[in-house]
Formats: C-alpha cells, structure tokens, sequence
C-alpha cells in the first residue's frame, strides 16, 4: 500500500513517515501543497494523510482540486484547527477523516487501517460485503445476517456494526465510535452510544446465540469470535 504524507513539518512528516515504514507501507512525503497536488495526480496513492495548513496551496485547495479531477481514494486531513465547523468543512471538501493534532500514532494507524478496509463499491458482488465471526454483512443492499440468520438493524445500528465488524478482535473506544458515526467531536457526558450497542446487542445475541458485542468497562466495545470456542 503507498501513502502520500503532505506535511510541510519536517518532524511531524518524518515521525508519521517513520511510523508507517515500520507497519509495512510505502510512504511518499511532500512539504507544500503544490508538490503534493503534482505527486497526488501523476501517481498512483491508496491513501493520502494530508496536512490543513500548507505552504503554496493549502490543504483544502489540494483536496477540492483532488476531488474536481475525480481522484476518490480516501484522504485523513490533519489539523491544528478543532473547531467543530472546521472539522465539517475539512469532510465537506471531500476528506474522508479528520484527526485534531497532536495526536497519538496509535490512532493515526487506527484510522488508516480503517480507510483502506473502505475500497469502492465495483461490479463484483463480493466486493460489497464483510464478515467478522459469524456475521455478515452487505454494504450495498445494507443487510446484515448472524449464522445465516438475517438481522434488521436501524441506520446508526448498521454504521456501529460496521465499524466495530471492520475492527474484529479490538477494542474500539467510545470516542472513535462517536466521531465515525456521528461525525462530530465526542461528549462524555452522553449516553447515546451505549443505549444504541444495547439495542445492537439484543438483535446480535437473541435466541440462542452467544455474546459476541463485549464491552469493555471504562473505554468502548470489542467484537469477538466466541462461536470458534
């Protein structure tokens, strides 16, 4: 897999970089948004990590010029600026995740891993479903089955789901699960997530099934494989 870094800090650039190198990808690197913009279109990037304030041209007109050209692979915008409208402009230009720095690598590594699993829609019918366990899942027609069994779950069930299906075996926190499925920042004080994977988990395990939605106390959920033991 290759991946652009545009970062116009050389320290930030080289620890991302670094980073990535060492968990098997390909890294190109760019320091203004021109340079980033010619090596974006005249090669070939499954991802591009791409910094909000630039030199030259600035992170947005790269990716609106991206987006013009119909280049679709997916694009994490990397910023200082953490404001809630800054964040829903950055997606609205056409990027795909957005990460408030600074940042943990651990999380930048998270979200790549997420938007790489996301590959486009083709003709080919297994390219429109997942599986993690003994669930399954149809991206287009947006249907779900457990052991054969089909499951009807509500739009913000499906997107839990989802994400916890693209993360099998990990521990998914409740912030990461609040920003990719409601897309804005996280509060604490809210319960909307653990009422939303309670209504999940009743749908997953009914009958007799066995747990596969395990919470972890104090930080999110994990789906797991308990069917295999």
């Amino acid at each position: 897999m290759r991946i652009l870094v545009v970062e116009d800090d050389l320290v930030t650039q080289g620890f991302i970089k670094k980073g990535l190198t060492e968990h098997g990808y390909q890294v190109e690197v760019a320091s203004n948004g021109q340079d980033a913009l010619f090596q974006a279109l005249e090669m070939d990037f499954q991802l591009i990590i791409l910094d909000r304030m630039l030199p030259k041209l600035d992170g947005l007109t790269v990716l609106n010029t991206l987006r013009s050209a119909n280049k679709t692979l997916p694009v994490l915008i990397l910023s200082a600026l953490d404001s809630v409208d800054e964040r829903v402009k950055g997606l609205r230009e056409g990027g795909d995740d957005y990460l408030v720095k600074p940042f943990a690598f651990a999380e930048l590594l998270a979200r790549v891993e997420i938007l790489l699993r996301r590959q486009p829609i083709s003709a080919s019918p297994q390219s429109t479903l997942i599986q993690a366990a003994d669930l399954k899942m149809n991206l287009l027609t947006r249907q779900v089955w457990r052991a054969g069994r089909e499951i009807s779950l509500q739009p913000k069930e499906f997107q839990i789901l989802r994400y916890l299906m693209e993360h099998p075996q990990q521990v998914v926190t409740r912030t990461l699960l609040f920003e990719a499925v409601w897309d804005y920042d996280f509060d604490p004080q809210t319960n909307v997530i653990d009422v939303h994977v309670a209504r999940l988990r009743k749908k997953v395990e009914n009958d007799d099934l066995p747990p596969i939605l395990e919470t972890i106390r104090g930080v999110g959920y994990r789906l797991v494989d308990k069917t295999t033991s």
